[in-house]
């Protein structure tokens, strides 16, 4: 079974990371390509990009990178074997875990590529009027040298969490270190829904925010941009692939406009 890690386990892997031999990584390029990846994450590459993206992050093997909410489990099939030789990959999951949450855990159990190359920890969503310090063990203070979150940021403002974990990733990164982050790009044209209810965050709204947590902007990417994304749409983002929620209700017009355009940004935690 995927281990939970406790507090002292998340206390020792600092120590553990730096005990590991030095090992050859494989390419980002193989880890891509590779025969384990699963034919539905494969489809969707065209539209996330996935090796000019962690190029754009500035990931190394010999990194500790940390996921916040992995989802499905796209990116864990490409990090988790790229990171195993000579970094560690760990995996940020809501606590306690969810039913939503049991096809993650089970495909990291049952993945030859997955297992033991997954650590998993929580993450915990605090009241709303309770200290964000409860959000705060990801991992040991200042541990990880990249965080990765893709399409979070939306649920965390529709569910009040998004300060709470912006401090605790904050936390657990390492001055000097990247947070590189990806959400369903807002219209400029129209106000900003602060519980982001379509699902589109509005790019200017999200710099501004994670600023306020003391990440420091250093570029933005075009690798997510879909110009035949409208964002005007009945069921919000969720009308567009993967999801295709009204069903087949114009069905074929969604599936040209593709995956939702993105705004895909980088945040250093600055070293002094």
């Amino acid at each position: 079974m995927p281990s939970f890690l406790t507090r002292r386990a998340l206390a020792a892997l600092p120590l553990a990371l730096a005990c590991r031999p030095a090992r050859a990584a494989d390419s980002l390029a193989a880890a891509i390509a590779s025969p384990s990846r699963t034919p539905k994450n494969i489809a969707r590459d065209r539209y996330r990009h996935p090796e000019a993206m962690l190029k754009f992050f500035g990931i190394r093997p010999t990194d500790t990178v940390l996921e916040v909410e992995p989802g499905a489990g796209y990116w864990t099939e490409i990090l988790a074997p790229y990171l195993r030789p000579a970094g560690a990959y760990v995996a940020a999951v809501p606590i306690p875990p969810s039913p939503a949450w049991s096809f993650f855990l089970a495909k990291v159990n049952a993945d030859p590529a997955l297992t033991g190359a997954v650590a998993i920890t929580g993450l915990v969503s605090c009241p709303a009027t309770q200290n964000s310090g409860c959000a705060g063990q990801l991992a040991p203070k200042n541990s990880i040298d990249l965080i990765l979150s893709f399409r979070n940021l939306h649920d965390w403002l529709a569910d009040g969490t998004a300060t709470q974990k912006l401090a605790a990733m904050y936390a657990a990164l390492k001055p000097g270190g990247i947070l590189g982050i990806e959400d369903h790009r807002g219209l400029t044209t129209q106000p900003q829904d602060p519980r982001a209810r379509s699902g589109y965050v509005r790019e200017d709204y999200a710099r501004s925010l994670i600023g306020s947590a003391g990440f420091r902007f250093l570029a933005a990417s075009p690798v997510g941009d879909n110009p035949r994304d409208t964002k005007n749409y009945p069921a919000g983002v969720w009308t567009l692939p993967p999801t295709l929620r009204l069903g087949a209700t114009n069905r074929a017009k969604y599936l040209a406009i593709g995956e939702s355009d993105r705004w895909t940004m980088k945040f250093i935690k600055p070293r002094t």
